[in-house]
């Protein structure tokens, strides 16, 4: 029997440990990797906000990351804590685009990040959550 490699299997979620918790809780930045159309990694910084053991990250619509994810649901994320780079994990897991009609995400980010309300954008411009369930983490740690 032969699987088709952009068909993620049925792995179970895990639960993020504390240290990740805190990892993720913090001003740290993440780079998404997702996998493009002839299977080449395409890669991304993002903020991310942890809702219980999946985290999340903004995006618009239409961008590349958001096409990959629609096409192969497999992502990875590594995020380094900023005060200590030898201190990082590794979520690996599926991603669920939702929609952001009223674009709360951006607006919650910003102002973990830098502590204001981001710059408005254009009505037209369609933001999407990605919800990353994680089917394994990997720490690294000093």
């Amino acid at each position: 029997m032969t699987s088709n490699p952009s068909t993620p299997a049925k792995a179970a979620a895990v639960t993020i440990a504390d240290s990740v918790r805190a990892l993720l809780d913090g001003k740290n930045f993440a780079s998404v990797a997702t996998l493009g159309p002839t299977g080449a990694p395409q890669n991304s910084v993002v903020w991310i906000k942890r809702e219980g053991d999946t985290v999340l990250f903004s995006a618009t619509a239409g961008r590349q990351k958001v096409r990959n994810l629609e096409r192969d649901p497999r992502v990875s994320i590594s995020v380094y804590d900023l005060a200590n780079p030898y201190s990082s994990a590794e979520i690996r897991g599926v991603a669920e685009i939702l929609p952001d009609k009223g674009k709360r995400l951006p607006h919650e980010l910003s102002h973990k990040y830098l502590g204001i309300d981001p710059p408005a954008e254009k009505d037209e411009e369609t933001r999407v959550i990605v919800r990353v369930t994680p089917h394994k983490v990997i720490t690294f740690a000093p």
